[in-house]
């Protein structure tokens, strides 16, 4: 991941060698999304309004904390939302699945479990998030689509874009030239444009994730203020889609951190977690919460693992209830 931060995030000669390959999947991407519009290729319409989440970069932004807040948030004015994911990195053969909080991660994929386990709302999975929608009726009476701003086969009512407000765009070129899935006009699309940290732009709702208090993996009813960690140092783990961003998370406050990156969605053993070689001193683990779900079998009382809780821009939510009032399907009330 470093290695492509490096060419993704920079201009330099190699982004440069790749720019005809990136021009190529640009080319590819705007065909695929004209036949889609065309209806050449089928979109699967949903007989509930569908708010898809997703972003145009490659790499973690941030959206399963802003799936959360969406879930809490509907519950909280009446609706009953359920969410559709493609469960990425699980194994399980057989879909629709339905995804429950004691759900075998390795099985139905991590992000998929942890919303499970967060949202208190239907989760289903299908890599054809049309197939899931359909199995969350007549139960659902609106659908969150987690990471499907590509997934063009499901028609969708509201697109939200979250944005990392650290790296942006990036060197602003394609794959694999730059980190970019889709062309920056393709922003200009969306209803509505999220930017989790930094500085919000023109048009960009803000969100910040906030710690919570640190939960130990071991046994779940221990729970400390992370305040209370503060200059121990810790090894840091973590296997999603910008590791940096939880380390400068732990840093900011206040632990000395051990970095231990891993691939997005790796499946983690207790292997992974022999730190003995470090002579620093530090013996607490901590991890992200969509990591924490892969690591319970072997988990021990020094894991820890940190919750966040997305906080947005208050005009967030009036804008998206504004658009569902609009929607064909007609206003929820409470």
């Amino acid at each position: 991941m470093k290695r492509l931060d490096h060419y993704w995030y920079t201009h330099n000669f190699l982004s440069f060698l790749l720019l005809p390959v990136s021009w190529l999947y640009c080319l590819l991407i705007w065909v695929r999304r004209g036949l889609y519009r065309s209806g050449i290729l089928r979109v699967n319409k949903i007989a509930v309004p569908v708010v898809v989440v997703g972003n145009i970069t490659a790499g973690g932004t941030g959206k399963t904390p802003l799936v959360i807040w969406l879930a809490e948030f509907l519950q909280a004015r009446g609706w009953k939302p359920g969410i559709v994911s493609r469960g990425y990195g699980g194994k399980t053969r057989h879909y629709p699945q339905a995804v429950h909080p004691d759900s075998d991660p390795a099985q139905m994929g991590d992000e998929a479990v942890l919303l499970a386990r967060r949202c208190g709302c239907p989760v289903v999975i299908a890599p054809h998030r049309a197939d899931a929608a359909r199995a969350l009726l007549p139960a659902c009476d609106i659908i969150i689509a987690d990471d499907g701003l590509q997934h063009y086969a499901l028609a969708r009512d509201i697109e939200i874009a979250v944005i990392d407000g650290a790296r942006r765009f990036g060197n602003g070129h394609c794959l694999p030239a730059g980190p970019l899935r889709e062309p920056l006009t393709r922003l200009r699309t969306v209803n509505m444009k999220v930017c989790n940290g930094g500085v919000a732009g023109d048009g960009e709702f803000a969100m910040r994730l906030q710690p919570l208090a640190a939960r130990n993996l071991a046994d779940e009813a221990r729970a400390r203020g992370i305040e209370s960690f503060s200059g121990e140092t810790v090894h840091a783990v973590a296997a999603i889609g910008h590791p940096a961003r939880f380390f400068n998370q732990l840093r900011a406050l206040g632990l000395s951190v051990v970095e231990h990156a891993f691939p997005d969605h790796h499946h983690f053993t207790e292997q992974d977690f022999r730190f003995d070689q470090f002579d620093d001193g530090g013996r607490t683990v901590f991890m992200t919460e969509k990591d924490a779900v892969k690591c319970r079998p072997f988990a021990k009382l020094h894991y820890w693992y940190l919750p966040v809780a997305a906080e947005l821009d208050p005009a967030f939510g009036a804008g998206l209830l504004e658009l569902l009032e609009k929607m064909p399907h007609g206003p929820k009330t409470a």
